[in-house]
């Protein structure tokens, strides 16, 4: 899959993808957590209460079960007034919401679930640029969750000829200049300009820790 665009991304969490607007838009066990450990377990407890709370609501569960684009204008409205968890992170900036919150949006909003395609570890590098203000690495790590939608273990061929399966190459700033990079086309260079300051984040990270 090579992606070309002619306009500038509104983001994986954007209007198109993960934003939800009004009515009518679309170790050993003493051993401390890590981030990875503290995301999964949010992602899990937070899944459970929203669960409860459309289970209570059989109104809700159904408009949860549709896509996006088979919602009425009554059913957004509906969504966005009773579903407390999507009032409050579409009430957030999109540009700070974390990687759990916007995994929240896209499946509550009935859009593309790119946050699926990030690994546990990957979601915790993703909240830690969002909390270190990095955005323009967030929007690359967006681009690679967006870049394995739908591959299912292909493999893509790339221009110059190379191919590799993008659900399962690790995030690394040597494969995201190598390969991730070359699935991206657009005019403007946004999405070149997003994976390098995201190669640059983990090359810097890496120099940081070591």
């Amino acid at each position: 899959m090579i992606v070309e665009r002619s306009s500038p991304l509104s983001g994986i969490h954007g209007t198109t993808i993960g934003t939800l607007h009004a009515a009518g838009t679309t170790a050993g066990n003493n051993a401390p957590a890590t981030l990875a450990d503290k995301v999964s377990i949010s992602s899990a407890a937070r899944a459970l209460l929203a669960s409860e709370s459309a289970a209570n609501d059989p109104r809700l569960a159904a408009i949860k079960a549709k896509p996006a684009l088979e919602r009425s204008a009554a059913d957004t409205e509906y969504l966005l007034a009773n579903d407390k968890r999507l009032a409050e992170v579409n009430a957030k900036d999109p540009q700070t919401r974390t990687a759990d919150e916007v995994d929240y949006v896209q499946k509550a909003g009935g859009f593309v679930n790119t946050m699926a395609n990030l690994s546990a570890s990957e979601k915790a590098l993703y909240d830690e640029m969002v909390a270190a203000g990095n955005y323009d690495a967030v929007e690359g790590m967006n681009l690679i969750a967006l870049a394995r939608q739908g591959m299912g273990g292909q493999q893509v061929t790339l221009p110059d000829g190379s191919s590799f399966d993008p659900t399962k190459t690790e995030i690394t700033p040597e494969n995201i200049r190598k390969l991730f990079a070359q699935m991206f086309v657009d005019n403007d260079g946004a999405s070149a300009r997003r994976l390098d300051a995201l190669a640059g984040y983990l090359e810097r990270r890496s120099t940081t820790a070591a």
